[in-house]
């Protein structure tokens, strides 16, 4: 058996093979750099390219909130205005309506005289203090409409001033301005405040 030397694929008695073989360890090496540093570069792109995705979804996450957010606020804006703007309203109607009692039962009266004509009886309910005084102002529109029917003015305690009830055999007239301020409120929650 023949020993072998390991001789590192260098030949040392031919100075030429060593150059050549350094040359190819030399190619070697730059091609293993290169490609180290082609690995390296496509290895850090994929990381930066992962950064980015998780910031740009962070940063949609933050927008969605933020919007969420501001989208709330102003549906609590939007229902703080409706509820200021009733409260107002019902101020100012109410304390309009105080001192123009009268004339809102009488709006009522000849908005109804004009479509009863035929009705033999009608009944006027109204807040028992006012009575006497829209008695005589039921009586003079009844005539102004052409109601020639038996008219009778009640007082009822839980009948606000202003609000009147006007009824007749088969059907009635309601003038509630806790209901209108209701139905108010009900058609403001529709609208769309920007």
């Amino acid at each position: 058996m023949t020993a072998n030397k390991f001789l590192f694929e260098r030949d040392f008695r031919n100075p030429d093979s060593n150059a050549k073989n350094a040359a190819a360890l030399q190619a070697a090496e730059e091609r293993g750099l290169q490609r180290g540093r082609a690995e390296g570069r496509m290895q850090a792109q994929a990381e930066a390219e992962s950064h980015l995705t998780n910031a740009v979804k962070r940063l949609a996450d933050a927008a969605t909130s933020m919007l969420a957010g501001i989208d709330a606020h102003h549906a609590s804006l939007e229902e703080e205005a409706i509820a200021f703007g009733t409260t107002l309203g019902r101020k100012l109607a109410g304390a309009a309506l105080a001192g123009r009692a009268l004339e809102t039962i009488a709006a009522t009266a000849r908005t109804s005289f004009q479509h009863l004509r035929g009705v033999p009886h009608l009944v006027v309910r109204v807040n028992e203090a006012l009575v006497e005084q829209v008695d005589g102002l039921i009586h003079r529109i009844a005539r102004e409409r052409g109601y020639e029917g038996r008219l009778v003015v009640m007082g009822e305690p839980g009948i606000a001033p202003g609000d009147a009830r006007i009824e007749w055999a088969d059907g009635g007239v309601i003038r509630d301005q806790n209901q209108i301020e209701d139905a108010v409120t009900r058609a403001l929650e529709g609208v769309v405040f920007y």
